[in-house]
């Protein structure tokens, strides 16, 4: 239940509908961690699965990475160029490459890959593809109402599904990545290799261990929330199927301010 639905109402529901838009976000949780365990459970990967698995991880990462990259990569060049002259003539040259490093690889590009993948997904899955709308999926939020029929359809459908659009996210993000970094290399020093060790000294500098694993782990939250939203919004409808009078995408909302607050927790903790 949206929040903004408390304005249309009378105040007496207020209560009603703020309890049912919590319980929404603890089912989202939930199915996070169950989705989770089960995707690191040795027993969710038999010979079936792991065929959906690689099936969806080349329907939402190989067949898109090249494409993306190159939209990234032109993209960045023109923000590199930009940043390069804009330094110039203030006479700030030293300080360019990091600038570039710290605004396109550490801020921009795993968050453009989260909202690439979401986008790719449709923000949604496909409740017939997944098969749950015929096995009570109503109820495969709640641990106890789970059966045997329903955790093999979590194993063979969503669990699949879940792990590649994570994988997606940080297969586009750490790719882009690599990409930029030798866009920024050639723009400042060209093809020659006498400034490796100026680049890796910048480079280094700026991936300190702490934000390197600042880094790593804002992208693997991208991942989780890209994986993790839009199932458990379609999961929501098929509780809720009076919900779907909604134009809106399900999750659409509810990704991008997930998405916006783990970016500003992440400057927070960085620069604050």
């Amino acid at each position: 239940m949206p929040l903004t639905s408390l304005v249309y109402v009378k105040p007496r529901h207020w209560g009603r509908l703020a309890v049912r838009y919590a319980a929404s976000w603890w089912r989202m949780l939930h199915l996070g961690a169950v989705a989770l365990v089960m995707a690191m459970s040795p027993s969710t990967y038999s010979r079936a699965n792991r065929l959906a698995t690689s099936r969806y991880i080349y329907a939402s990462t190989w067949q898109v990475l090249p494409w993306f990259t190159l939209l990234t990569a032109l993209l960045s060049l023109v923000i590199i160029r930009i940043v390069l002259v804009t330094a110039q003539s203030y006479g700030l040259s030293r300080y360019a490459l990091e600038m570039v490093v710290r605004v396109l690889v550490l801020e921009l590009l795993p968050l453009s890959a989260a909202m690439f993948a979401a986008l790719r997904a449709g923000m949604a899955f496909d409740a017939d593809a997944m098969g749950l709308a015929r096995s009570g999926a109503p109820g495969i939020t709640s641990a106890r109402a789970a059966t045997a029929e329903t955790l093999d359809k979590l194993r063979r459908d969503l669990v699949p599904q879940v792990a590649a659009n994570a994988f997606a996210v940080l297969s586009l993000a750490m790719v882009s990545s690599v990409i930029v970094l030798v866009l920024a290399y050639l723009n400042v020093y060209g093809l020659s290799h006498w400034g490796l060790p100026d680049y890796t000294r910048t480079v280094g500098r700026v991936f300190d261990p702490t934000v390197t694993i600042g880094f790593v782990f804002k992208t693997v939250l991208f991942g989780l929330a890209v994986a993790v939203i839009p199932s458990s919004a379609v999961l929501e409808l098929l509780r809720h199927p009076k919900q779907m009078r909604s134009n809106v995408q399900p999750g659409a909302l509810r990704l991008l301010f997930v998405l916006l607050m783990i970016e500003a927790g992440s400057l927070a903790v960085r620069y604050i």
